[in-house]
């Protein structure tokens, strides 16, 4: 599926979808060059799920947790663009961290990916003139509640 983002309005609205369809144990996958929106999309969901502050990206932390309440879940929001090794996510604790949360993964190949996971939804985004574009990839268990 194909999703045209000309603005962000139209980037905030499907954040919102995706955020209403968000369980624990998924994975929101973020793929796409430097500025294509990946952070901004991120954003998008957890203000959806009920944060009201600011969503630093984590690029240098490597991972960031949102707690629910206030969130509707608990979120894990990590940016991957920094390992080199997909094996640095042992030292990370990832999995500790994704206990009964959802996860958003920015730059996930350089963690070795998660398109294998059932609950992964992959969004590969695209620069289009001064839009963006979704290119949306669902795991089986988005089937059916696709955003």
């Amino acid at each position: 599926m194909t999703e045209e983002l000309p603005d962000l309005a139209a980037m905030e609205a499907l954040g919102t979808r995706i955020a209403a369809r968000l369980r624990p144990g998924d994975v929101v996958a973020l793929e796409g060059d430097l500025g294509a929106g990946k952070t901004t999309l991120a954003r998008a969901i957890l203000h959806a799920l009920g944060h009201a502050g600011e969503v630093p990206s984590p690029t240098f932390t490597i991972i960031e947790t949102y707690d629910a309440p206030p969130l509707r879940l608990p979120m894990v929001h990590a940016d991957f663009y920094r390992l080199e090794d997909p094996a640095e996510l042992r030292e990370l604790g990832l999995e500790d961290y994704r206990e009964d949360a959802a996860l958003i993964a920015e730059w996930p190949a350089r963690a070795g990916g998660f398109a294998h996971e059932p609950g992964c939804l992959s969004l590969e985004l695209e620069i289009v003139g001064q839009g963006r574009r979704a290119i949306v990839q669902p795991g089986g268990d988005w089937v059916g509640r696709m955003p």
